[in-house]
């Protein structure tokens, strides 16, 4: 029982051992997903309170940090969105890095046009593009050089944002813990899989803010204390400069918080393509984070954050291998099936559920990677598709290709110019 009909003992091992490595494989990779969104699910019920505001103590200064390259398409309106901003006062801090469109013409005309719509502001032109950790790190050495302490608000050219935004990234800074913190995405024109992306990505960012810190903010809207992140902490030969600074406000002792209350407004990438290239440039940047700070991912110091920088860290880094791995033991298995027939008893209805198991993966994969929504299905989708974008990082780092200066997103240029007209 349990044997090839006629197979030899190690025929019949040719099926138990891929079978049982590719569900221990997969348990690997899997299992602390689900053992983090049940940690989430308890964390959430206790969010940290928004602070009441200290009346007696002066409003932090703010300069605002806008980074653009060839935004000419969008550029008006943004700075139309952030004069438009109620409750803050605030010095404009923009920074061109050697944009090859009229974006900086736009910006001084506009500035010219409306003299008082800031308190302040600054356009500094970078004569080569660097990427935008550079464009970033230039801009936070001059706002050094000067002696800023204060606020710094860093927004994309492209996020518009409600009016009380700034007002309300604000006041969490009354609490004297709290040292970074970013907005919601409300994203349109992307496909149906991004919401679902996008729900859970918020979800895993307020529960590790309730426990006490989350490592990744979203750079279009995000905010933190001047003195709790310095230029030269930045790593310049790599993107996701929003997580780089979340991730070392923690390490430098304060909290870096997501706030599901606000929230700003941008346009996803309209095709599947367009998504990837997105995705796997965002997912090598986490992966080159999570990897300099190894040292963290069990440091006492840093508390419970030393979990989250963990698990995050097998998320990206580790789940990734394993499926790798689970997936050629299925190969395997298949492979042996094919050579020598299907097997009978207990291992037959082994082989067979985790046939199903691998239709269920591979249909929810193919039908989330390109742009269809199924209930029931875009979870485990969404999951799967995160791993190909994972993997595919991976790859890129592995030939030495660093995706920290990328093309950008015409399409999504074009699609917020429609809609703010």
């Amino acid at each position: 029982q349990g044997r090839y009909q006629g197979g030899s003992v190690a025929e019949t091992s040719m099926v138990w051992i891929p079978a049982f490595a590719e569900i221990g494989l997969g348990a690997l990779a899997f299992g602390p997903f689900l053992l983090h969104r049940w940690s989430v699910g308890r964390w959430r019920k206790t969010p940290l309170a928004y602070p009441q505001p200290d009346k007696k103590t002066e409003p932090c200064p703010v300069t605002v940090l806008l980074p653009v390259w060839n935004e000419a398409l969008v550029i008006e309106t943004k700075l139309a969105n952030l004069a438009s901003q109620e409750g803050v006062t605030f010095t404009l801090l923009a920074i061109d890095s050697a944009s090859t469109d009229d974006t900086v013409l736009r910006i001084k005309r506009w500035l010219e046009k409306h003299p008082n719509a800031f308190a302040n502001h600054e356009l500094i032109e970078m004569e080569h593009r660097l990427g935008k950790s550079k464009a970033v790190q230039i801009a936070l050495e001059s706002l050094e050089s000067n002696g800023f302490d204060g606020l710094v608000c860093m927004t994309d050219a492209d996020a518009s944002m409600p009016p009380n935004a700034l007002k309300r990234l604000h006041g969490w800074f009354a609490n004297p813990t709290v040292g970074a913190v970013g907005a919601s995405a409300r994203r349109s024109g992307g496909l149906g899989q991004e919401q679902v992306h996008r729900s859970m990505f918020e979800l895993l960012r307020e529960g590790e803010s309730a426990y006490d810190s989350t490592p990744f903010l979203e750079g279009s809207l995000m905010m933190w204390r001047s003195n709790s992140f310095n230029a030269s902490q930045m790593n310049i030969g790599s993107n996701a400069d929003d997580a780089q600074i979340a991730t070392q406000v923690r390490l430098n002792g304060l909290r870096s918080i997501h706030d599901p209350m606000v929230h700003f407004a941008d346009v996803a990438p309209t095709t599947p393509e367009g998504q990837r290239r997105q995705k796997v440039r965002r997912a090598q940047g986490l992966q080159r984070l999570l990897l300099r700070h190894r040292k963290h991912w069990r440091s006492p110091r840093i508390g419970n954050f030393s979990k989250i920088l963990r698990r995050e860290a097998h998320f990206h880094l580790a789940a990734p291998l394993l499926l790798v791995g689970a997936a050629t033991a299925s190969v395997l298995r298949w492979g042996t099936v094919l050579l020598w027939g299907m097997p009978i008893g207990t291992l037959a209805v082994l082989h067979g559920s985790l046939a199903m198991c691998e239709l269920l993966a591979l249909t929810s994969w193919a039908l989330h990677r390109n742009g269809m929504h199924i209930p029931g299905l875009a979870t485990v989708g969404s999951i799967f598709t995160g791993m190909e974008h994972l993997l595919a990082a991976m790859w890129t780092s592995f030939r030495g290709r660093s995706l920290h200066m990328w093309d950008q997103h015409t399409d999504t240029r074009v699609l917020a110019s429609k809609q703010k007209k």
